[in-house]
């Protein structure tokens, strides 16, 4: 921490300081500010007006403060905070108002009011909601790509270019600074500092009586934590991001902070605590904390999850209590709250998804399948927007892919549904489907795949061989991925999701449950003995492996959408391309085709 630099700051800033206030505004001693104040004159970067009492800034004084000067600042703006759900599910956090001002725009507004207009916004997650700011503040927008799958380390490394050679301020956007703490000139790479009194989960530091940071630890007791801003000078970011860029291509280290690499390194990083006073920086963990701030989110959120909860329950918004995130799921977002002691689940269509399910649909099925009493308990459902809220069973469990048991009873559940004689008027259509997701990747899988053309030949073929048998079709799931039966402590099990489900023959749900749960070979065998309670015909077998091999195909198509759309799913895409070549080859070399080839290979 360059202390000269200190007090030419202030002098630059307020003319009319005084050392008392230099000592107030800089934590430091009358004395030490005596001193330092000497030492500056003694250098020639400041004058003092013994007739009045002030002090003036040299040419010399602003030239050594140039080495000083702050060049920009990088704003985090890439993550899913799923800690703030539902509020994020429709806004990212770091747009939502406090007291009327949006906390991005407020830390903008700060920067820009201390002179920093290079500023440049990291986003990912609804980063198109963030295009507003490029023409209300001349901000630059930079994607981080990889922002569903990773944690702040891999945000900052992509926008390591932006630190280096330069003195940057690092933000993250969802935070409320109540006075303006930034300046034109910063004399040292520092992280903005809060005491917290009692046992805290917090990045704790440990300093020297200079400041200097010689110490992280995730969590503690009573301890001074790093806790809002940063800032990283030029000569800090050489050392630095060369750590950040090793750790990125590590393996293991996909959910660090960026934080984490500070620790590591800590010893080798000149780095300093910022602290601040109480009251100044806050973080919002979740929306309790948002509501004891700023009352107004206390019963009028603007969330259309939260109006809704309130409309259907009759309370006010104040009594839904305890949000957490759910694992969101491939195309829906569900969060769970309490009400009265008790809790439910709340299920938000993913976005663009009222392209691809036909809520209404939905609708039939869960009021067809009602007398069997199979499904979670419904307490609302929206037929037109998939808005659904549920019961959520305190003490379930998923059903594990992996015990034959639980397998068991989860195939029992799917005959007494196939046996029911229940119906509903639309079936699930898999060439349409097919179709469908085709047209939305718009060739797309063709560029994926080298082979595309002639594995949709073979699904071709596999589809009007399936048509050819003319099966009966029976309601059916199409969803019965083990993570949507739900084994209750009473001993009973349920189904859960029913946005596919619609009329086809039974056997597409013991493939689509082999595929979902990425069986092998001999595992989908076993699956359909366990359906069917004996070995399967040969018609069986073949409708099994073509029901495998046309969802996985379909599915695949479907990520590659999801893909386009920004969502990325890891190997699923693959697994399921892979699927569909594997059970095609497997019909083909056990002979099982029902009807002559017709020339396809």
């Amino acid at each position: 921490m360059d202390r000269y630099g200190l007090i030419c700051r202030s002098i630059y800033e307020n003319p009319d300081i005084t050392q008392r206030e230099m000592g107030s505004e800089l934590g430091l001693s009358l004395g030490s500010i005596n001193r330092l104040v000497n030492g500056c004159i003694t250098e020639g970067l400041i004058k003092n007006h013994a007739e009045h009492g002030k002090y003036e800034l040299t040419d010399a004084g602003l030239n050594f403060l140039e080495q000083f000067r702050v060049d920009g600042a990088v704003l985090i703006a890439a993550g899913l905070c799923s800690r703030f759900v539902p509020l994020s599910f429709e806004m990212p956090k770091g747009l939502l108002e406090v007291f009327g001002e949006r906390m991005i725009e407020r830390q903008i507004c700060q920067l820009r009011e201390a002179g920093i207009t290079d500023i440049t916004i990291v986003v990912g997650y609804l980063k198109e909601k963030f295009e507003y700011l490029i023409d209300k503040y001349q901000v630059k927008l930079l994607y981080n790509p990889e922002y569903a799958c990773k944690n702040s380390l891999t945000t900052v490394y992509y926008a390591r270019d932006l630190f280096r050679g330069r003195n940057m301020y690092l933000l993250a956007s969802d935070n409320w600074i109540r006075n303006n703490m930034f300046h034109k000139y910063e004399c040292a790479s520092w992280y903005s500092s809060a005491y917290m009194q009692g046992p805290t989960s917090e990045w704790c530091i440990s300093f020297n009586k200079k400041g200097r940071v010689t110490s992280v630890a995730i969590g503690g007791e009573d301890s001074w934590v790093m806790y809002g801003p940063a800032f990283l000078s030029r000569s800090f970011s050489e050392r630095f991001l060369s750590y950040i860029e090793a750790a990125y291509r590590r393996p293991g280290t996909e959910q660090f902070y960026w934080e984490q690499i500070l620790m590591d390194h800590i010893d080798d990083l000149e780095f300093y605590a910022n602290c601040q006073p109480e009251e100044q920086v806050y973080e919002f963990e979740n929306l309790e904390e948002l509501r004891e701030f700023d009352p107004r989110y206390q019963n009028r959120s603007d969330n259309k999850a939260l109006e809704l909860i309130s409309q259907v329950f009759k309370v006010e918004e104040s009594a839904i209590h305890n949000i957490q995130c759910l694992k969101v799921g491939m195309t829906n977002q569900s969060f769970l709250f309490e009400i009265q002691a008790k809790h439910y689940i709340c299920r938000i269509p993913g976005p663009g998804t009222e392209r691809l399910i036909n809520r209404s649909e939905e609708a039939d099925c869960y009021r067809a399948v009602a007398p069997l009493r199979l499904t979670e308990h419904i307490r609302y459902f929206d037929g037109k927007t998939g808005y659904k809220i549920a019961d959520y069973y305190e003490g379930a469990r998923n059903a594990d892919a992996k015990n034959p048991q639980d397998m068991a009873a989860c195939m029992a559940l799917l005959r007494r549904l196939h046996g029911s004689g229940l119906s509903v008027e639309h079936t699930f259509d898999l060439r349409e489907r097919i179709a469908f997701y085709e047209g939305l990747c718009q060739n797309q899988e063709i560029i994926l795949f080298e082979d595309y053309r002639e594995i949709r030949r073979r699904m071709d073929h596999l589809l009007s061989q399936t048509e050819r048998l003319g099966r009966a079709k029976c309601l059916s799931h199409i969803d019965p991925v083990a993570d949507n039966f739900l084994f209750l402590p009473d001993g009973s099990l349920r189904l859960i999701d029913w946005e596919y489900a619609a009329m086809h023959d039974p056997l597409i749900d013991v493939s689509m449950c082999s595929i979902y749960s990425y069986y092998n070979e001999e595992e989908t065998d076993r699956l359909a003995e366990l359906y069917l309670e004996r070995r399967p015909t040969d018609e069986e077998r073949f409708c099994i492996y073509a029901y495998a091999a046309l969802g996985g195909f379909l599915w695949c198509l479907w990520a590659v959408y999801k893909s386009l759309e920004g969502q990325e799913y890891g190997d699923y895409t693959i697994v399921m391309y892979h699927y569909a070549r594997q059970y095609y080859n497997k019909i083909k070399n056990a002979g099982l085709f029902p009807f002559p080839e017709d020339g396809c290979e």
